[in-house]
């Protein structure tokens, strides 16, 4: 039998152009039972990809990205919460491989794809997408950042505040005060090792139950950090402000209380252009 490809309703074209990238994943090696619980209960046709001794992979990555439409731009941020799963049905195809050689894009099958959990977003227009083309599990949120600039102070580290937020009738965000969740990434030091992972499978099950792929590609490797080594147990840090917010439980659940990350992943788009330091002429009468 031959499948369909999914509907792209109005207004929304395929495939959507990012104009620009900025991306800091965390990844957590953790037990695999709670993990297929929860994953059972949003994408049963998936099955949790297994790991050193046996621990499922849980990521946690926050995007900030620019868009260019026909009638101007616009940027989005966002957090997404996946498990890395694969199409139970196409499990014998999958190579065994370690979570360093998993994220270093060692996965040629490309399979081995990211289960979205939930999602958090500033952009109303990205969240309707994100739901009706994808079937992200997608809410509103706002964030207030640090990141790492070539227009800001010398450095690697990573700081986001996620807080709640709500859609209002106009279809237009409303910013809330209640916090969601901290991440801190300090990766100043750090050797990274290129990370050719790309392109990168999202799975999402639509309402009628239909499993969706939808693979991204990111045009340059990212850059993966190494984070197993005890010393490096204290470079990230994530604190969940509303433990009984449907993000926040899922990470609960599955992260616990101290769970250290055993790596993290970065991405950010070059520049295209330098609007350089002014300089002075001489003024006054010619001669």
């Amino acid at each position: 039998m031959t499948a369909t490809l999914p509907p792209v309703p109005e207004p929304f074209q395929l495939p959507f152009h990012y104009g620009a990238l900025h991306q800091i994943g965390i990844d957590w090696l953790v037990d695999p039972e709670p993990v297929r619980k929860l994953l059972a209960q949003q994408h049963p046709d998936l099955t949790a990809a297994t790991f050193e001794d046996g621990r499922a992979l849980v990521s946690l990555n926050y995007q900030l990205y620019f868009a260019q439409y026909a009638f101007g731009g616009g940027t989005t941020q966002e957090i997404e919460f996946n498990v890395i799963a694969f199409p139970t049905r196409e499990g014998d195809r999958l190579p065994r491989l370690t979570y360093a050689q998993y994220v270093q894009g060692w996965d040629q099958t490309k399979l081995l794809g990211i289960a979205r959990l939930h999602v958090v977003c500033d952009n109303p227009f990205a969240i309707r997408a994100g739901k009706e083309l994808y079937a992200e599990p997608k809410h509103p949120g706002w964030f207030e950042v640090d990141l790492p600039s070539l227009n800001g102070p010398v450095g690697e580290t990573w700081t986001i505040q996620c807080k709640a937020a709500t859609i209002g009738p106009d279809d237009t965000l409303e910013q809330g005060p209640r916090p969601l969740l901290d991440i801190t990434a300090e990766l100043d030091g750090l050797t990274s090792a290129a990370a050719n992972s790309a392109p990168i499978t999202g799975y999402g099950t639509d309402p009628e139950g239909r499993l969706l792929a939808g693979p991204m590609n990111v045009y340059q490797p990212y850059r993966w950090y190494d984070l197993s080594s005890p010393e490096h147990s204290a470079r990230t840090r994530l604190t969940v402000h509303a433990p009984d917010d449907t993000l926040g439980h899922g990470i609960r659940t599955l992260l616990g209380d101290g769970t250290p990350a055993i790596g993290a992943w970065a991405y950010q788009s070059p520049p295209v252009a330098a609007h350089n330091r002014p300089y002075y002429l001489p003024t006054g009468p010619r001669p």
